[in-house]
């Protein structure tokens, strides 16, 4: 009988991914709370627009992923997967983080961030807000499926993707632009 020989080399990179992935997580959360986007000040002066530290990081990290990941793309070290997407299900995505955001004052990000650094009102309210609304959604899912979720659905599509372009007609230019953005915000002091 010839059997097939499995192979256990997707598993190992697997594996590799996720402990990469671990990696720039825990870097990326080592930033945040060295930036102090985990403190509920910063954020609430955010959302105030009196305190642009949280857009800056944002900016900053979105500039840096960007070419981080199209660079190992481009390299042949990981293929993106991105996952479908449509108008209605970024509706209802930004309605349940805007009112998290709300009520809370934190970001699914900066929550972790700030239950890191010990902080109660993360660790209580934050966890259990999480919990909750992650509970709702569950609940109310299967009827959203197949009506709201489906609305203006785009599919997984890179924007490189929509414009049939070379990746890098998109990642650079964007990537300058939002890096002048943010030293024009420095220059203006905002």
């Amino acid at each position: 009988m010839n059997e097939k020989k499995i192979t256990t080399i997707p598993e190992k990179k697997n594996y590799f991914q996720l402990i990469i992935g671990l990696v720039f997580g825990i870097f990326f959360g080592f930033l945040l709370q060295k930036g102090g986007a985990t403190k509920y000040d910063v954020i609430i002066g955010q959302l105030l627009l009196v305190d642009n530290t949280v857009v800056k990081i944002m900016l900053s990290a979105v500039v840096t992923g960007m070419i981080g990941i199209y660079f190992m793309k481009t390299m042949g070290l990981i293929q993106l997967h991105p996952k479908p997407g449509s108008f209605g299900m970024s509706v209802v995505g930004g309605l349940i983080f805007g009112v998290g955001f709300a009520v809370l004052g934190y970001c699914p990000g900066t929550i972790a961030g700030a239950v890191g650094n010990g902080y109660l009102d993360a660790i209580t309210g934050g966890l259990v807000g999480i919990i909750i609304g992650a509970g709702l959604y569950a609940s109310i899912y299967h009827k959203l499926k197949g009506k709201i979720l489906q609305k203006g659905y785009f599919g997984n599509i890179t924007l490189p993707e929509l414009f049939k372009v070379n990746d890098w007609v998109i990642v650079l230019p964007l990537s300058a632009a939002l890096i002048f953005l943010l030293y024009w915000m420095e220059k203006a002091g905002l």
